[in-house]
């Protein structure tokens, strides 16, 4: 959910400047055929055994689960066991991803309910006894507990469900459980390793173990990916929903803010943080956004989403949805990895095969320039709103303040910062109160160079529809001595302003996913997902993980 992955603004940009050594080993021996979309790689032989057996429900859709439970094929039971068999099998032993940080104690029981249900007539909606697996920083009123990944809050039980948990609940999912995380969603250290708690240790990337799989959500990515469950939810500030899901294979929907009500989730930015779903099809992940959207007044953005959040996606989920619309290029984020280049010049010329007209390049030419400000909003609004959050907990709150977490992590620091520090909480304690004039400056500066000069000057200036860029680089080598060491990402732009986006699978490097982002205007989401649906149609690029020890170069 924080600016991904746990660095300093400035230092990031640093980074890049300096990432041509990064850029060519990550490109070393890459052959064409691997990063076109049409050329899927065969799995390799494996004799593991948890390999032994396929597993039957291995990429299935929320309409083939569907499809199964009214046939009396299966029940929501029969899939929730499957599922959890699954995790048993691979994310605590075998490949051991480590990906769920906490089961549901009682998903059994809310399975056989829905079951009872369907069988006097009463079906739901399509998320009828559909399993999902939610991150660690969504409250649950429940048996589970919500902790951020941190130990501080390890036996915290939240008071009420999150809005999006009960919408869930009412829409007839199954919460299989908790997704591990970042700890405090990437926000505690400038220094931190993305993917690991001091509650739930460190996830792998299912596609290669020694690899990242990107935070904050990565515990959601990992899962989804893996086929733990049907469908995901993560969260993110900056880069923690769309991050993960490219680094995973997967489809990740980061909505306009307001879109999706925050109220119950563990904050770091009221203007930034959004909810949102991360799944293998574009069209489950539309399925699972459409019931978590609308009013919540517990949130007072989602007043904005009065009349703009969608009941159903599926008017939008059209094959020729890129005929005739015209697409922008931002070359301004290629340039870090000749091999994740030529992935984007072939999904750009499969979105030109499927009549896209492609403008490039149309850069979003203040990026870059208000990443300072962007620092800044985040350390005072990290401070104000997760102080109210940790308050509406009450009495039974284990800790009060940010700064109560600030002594219980140097009490705890053998098992808390064995690894990085919590620079990024020291930074935010020393900040005032929102009615500072510094706070009031840089988020207008933010407004201003995200919204104004930034995407909605670069979609007007270019008449275009939508803007496209990779999302990222294939992932890097998990590394808790000196953490993250990523090498390019466009999340920023919409991620500042609140404007949605959408990642899809695009390729692979070394058996790497890569995913391509369509970025857009406030509320142009159901637009996005029509153009991704489009684009995931005409290149079917994702195929499932196969948990490789290490790359193949």
């Amino acid at each position: 959910m924080s600016k991904r992955p746990g660095r300093a603004p400035i230092e990031r940009r640093d980074f890049l400047r300096a990432s041509a050594l990064a850029a060519l080993a990550t490109t070393v021996d890459v052959s064409l055929g691997e990063s076109r979309p049409s050329r899927p790689l065969p799995a390799p032989p494996d004799s593991r055994s948890w390999q032994q057996s396929a597993f039957e429900l291995e990429e299935t859709t929320i309409a083939a689960l569907q499809e199964g439970m009214r046939s009396g094929r299966d029940t929501a039971r029969s899939i929730a066991e499957r599922y959890l068999a699954r995790m048993d099998a691979i994310d605590k032993s075998g490949p051991a991803i480590n990906a769920v940080i906490e089961r549901n104690p009682d998903a059994i029981k809310i399975a056989e309910e829905r079951d009872a249900e369907r069988k006097a007539g009463r079906v739901r909606g399509p998320l009828h006894g559909i399993p999902v697996l939610i991150k660690d920083n969504i409250d649950t009123a429940d048996r589970m507990r919500t902790s951020a990944g941190s130990l501080a809050l390890a036996e915290s039980i939240a008071p009420r469900d999150a809005f999006i948990a009960a919408r869930l609940r009412e829409a007839g999912a199954v919460i299989l459980g908790k997704t591990n995380l970042s700890e405090w969603a990437n926000f505690r250290s400038t220094r931190s390793t993305s993917g690991w708690s001091g509650r739930g240790g460190q996830t792998k990337n299912p596609y290669v173990l020694d690899r990242n799989p990107c935070g904050s959500s990565s515990g959601t990515g990992a899962s989804i990916s893996a086929n733990l469950a049907a469908v995901g939810i993560g969260t993110e500030t900056d880069g923690s929903i769309v991050c993960p899901s490219s680094a995973n294979g997967l489809v990740g929907i980061k909505p306009t803010v307001g879109l999706v009500s925050r109220s119950g989730i563990i904050p770091i930015s009221h203007s930034q943080d959004t909810a949102g779903p991360m799944a293998r099809t574009v069209a489950d992940a539309a399925e699972l956004l459409a019931p978590l959207s609308g009013p919540d007044p517990r949130d007072p953005a989602t007043a904005a989403s009065r009349g703009k959040a969608a009941a159903s996606y599926a008017n939008v989920l059209n094959p020729a949805a890129l005929k005739g619309v015209r697409i922008g290029v931002a070359r301004s984020f290629f340039g870090f990895s000749a091999a994740v280049d030529r992935i984007m010049d072939e999904a750009i010329a499969a979105m030109k095969s499927a009549g896209a007209i492609i403008v490039d390049p149309a850069n979003i030419t203040t990026s870059g320039k208000f990443d300072d400000a962007e620092g800044e909003v985040l350390n005072f609004e990290f401070k104000a709103d997760l102080n109210a959050y940790l308050a509406a907990l009450g009495p039974s709150a284990p800790r009060k303040t940010l700064a109560d977490l600030i002594a219980f992590n140097d009490q705890n620091a053998d098992r808390e910062m064995p690894y990085f520090g919590q620079e990024q909480f020291l930074k935010a304690q020393a900040k005032g109160p929102l009615t500072s004039p510094a706070y009031k400056a840089a988020r207008e500066k933010c407004l201003r160079m995200s919204r104004t000069e930034g995407i909605d000057a670069t979609l007007t200036k270019h008449r275009v529809v939508a803007i496209v860029a990779p999302t990222g680089g294939p992932a890097w080598p998990t590394d808790l001595l000196n953490g993250d060491h990523f090498t390019g990402s466009s999340s920023t732009p919409a991620a500042v302003s609140g404007y949605p986006s959408v990642t899809v699978p695009a390729g692979y490097v070394h058996g790497l996913p890569v995913g391509i982002s369509f970025i857009g205007g406030q509320w142009s989401d159901g637009t996005l997902i029509g153009l991704a649906y489009a684009f995931e149609q005409a290149t079917k690029v994702r195929r499932p993980p196969r948990f490789e020890p290490t790359v193949k170069l």
